[in-house]
């Protein structure tokens, strides 16, 4: 169906660390990831307390991974270590591994997708280090012997191949290494069921099987103009992911502008006091607009999500409004989010999650001031960004409102955290 002769045909890489927090951990203490039992929890005094990551034989022998809780580790075993989080010690780890891949290629052909995965395109290397799969073994060597890290390398014709190969192949392969070209993809790719496909969530899953898709093969030979008429693009796009069309190139994300802010919470207990739950509304503002002011920009549209815990057995809402000027002060976001919430809001409903998002973004220079609140706005803003650059100076806990030491406040914690978690 697609002529691939025209297509991208360049030497990606695209590398995963092996349960990366619980093998940088094992890197820390002096032990071998791969033979050691280890968990990594966000607090060790709280038997709820989420695992974050775990070693490869914990999810082996145990069955214990990411998202499991600490009461379900195992006791009796005394090969199994518990530890907390050191997230700032796992960044640096995450660095180290980016300056290796930087001796393989420029770092304008490196692309870090998170903390421990990373595109690297090593098209024309090749006279300098060898074939692509020479450099991914060479990488692969490189970051164990100076790190300790276990990595996995899926290489592919562009971004998206590499990353299915990574996923569903090469972490599966004993080596680690695995390449797919776009004539393997009819038989390593499309037997997969949907949600194994990278970039179909739950939501668009249930939508395709509606519509009788379920495996990534069917989504390969359904009719795309009823794809574009039920999803728009997206299901144009959809279809040529499908076929393993992608013409995104490996590029550094430094530069890359931010299209919205959005801040959001995971409750470690569930609120059901209005009073509770608008402080914690409030310090999401905050962090938000704090955000934008840094990088001088404005938004005009403001978002709520409201998530309820399970017990609820109804799914939240999210919600939006646009106001006809942009800002990036707290207080206006904070209004139109208490809004949103007493608008949809199920009183007396048990909240678990809680999303403050700002978009429909432009330079705070070119906000259009009404001549009637100028002054007053001016004032909010010369305040709002002195407190910015004490906050810059002294940490962002060094200054808050009231409401965030009350029983419901969240901001004290989350400042001391780095990513969600300790560091």
């Amino acid at each position: 169906m697609f002529d691939y002769t025209t297509m991208p045909n360049r030497s990606i890489l695209m590398l995963d660390a092996k349960s990366f927090y619980a093998s940088a951990h094992c890197a820390l203490l002096g032990l071998d990831p791969l033979r050691t039992h280890l968990v990594v929890v966000g607090d060790l005094e709280r038997s709820g307390s989420i695992v974050l990551a775990a070693s490869p034989l914990m999810k082996k022998e145990y069955g214990i991974k990411t998202g499991n809780r600490l009461f379900e580790v195992p006791k009796h075993d005394s090969r199994i270590h518990i530890v907390k989080a050191q997230m700032s010690k796992y960044l640096d780890i995450s660095l180290g591994m980016t300056r290796i891949l930087e001796r393989f290629a420029p770092f304008d052909s490196i692309l870090q997708y998170s903390v421990d995965e990373a595109w690297v395109d090593v098209t024309g290397t090749e006279k300098l280090l060898g074939d692509k799969w020479i450099v991914a073994q060479k990488m692969k060597e490189t970051i164990w012997k100076e790190l300790r890290i276990p990595v996995a390398i899926g290489i592919g014709p562009n971004m998206l191949v590499a990353k299915v190969c990574l996923d569903m192949d090469a972490k599966k392969e004993p080596e680690g290494l695995a390449e797919w070209q776009y004539t393997d993809l009819p038989k390593k790719l499309w037997p997969h069921p949907l949600k194994e496909m990278w970039g179909i969530g739950s939501r668009m899953e249930r939508n395709l099987q509606q519509m009788g898709i379920r495996t990534i093969g069917q989504l390969a030979q359904y009719e795309v103009s009823l794809l574009e008429k039920r999803f728009g693009i997206m299901g144009v796009q959809l279809h040529h992911h499908a076929w393993g069309i992608d013409f995104s190139r490996v590029r550094p994300n430094y530069n890359q502008v931010n299209k919205s802010y959005g801040n959001g919470i995971t409750l470690l207990r569930g609120y059901t006091e209005i009073t509770e739950i608008k402080v914690v509304i409030r310090e999401l503002c905050d962090e938000v607009t704090t955000r934008a002011r840094k990088d001088r920009m404005a938004g005009r549209t403001i978002s709520l999500g409201i998530s309820y815990s399970k017990d609820e057995h109804r799914e939240g809402f999210s919600r939006s409004m646009s106001i006809e000027t942009q800002t990036n002060l707290d207080d206006e976001v904070c209004a139109i989010c208490y809004q949103l919430f007493e608008n949809y809001y199920v009183p007396g409903a048990e909240v678990r999650n809680v999303y403050v998002c700002l978009s429909n973004l432009c330079s705070d220079e070119q906000v259009q001031l009404d001549m009637f609140s100028f002054k007053t706005k001016e004032k909010k803003r010369s305040l709002a960004l002195a407190v910015d650059q004490i906050r810059d100076r002294f940490g962002f806990a060094s200054i808050l409102k009231a409401s965030s030491l009350t029983v419901g406040g969240v901001a004290v914690e989350r400042s001391r955290k780095i990513g969600g978690h300790y560091g």
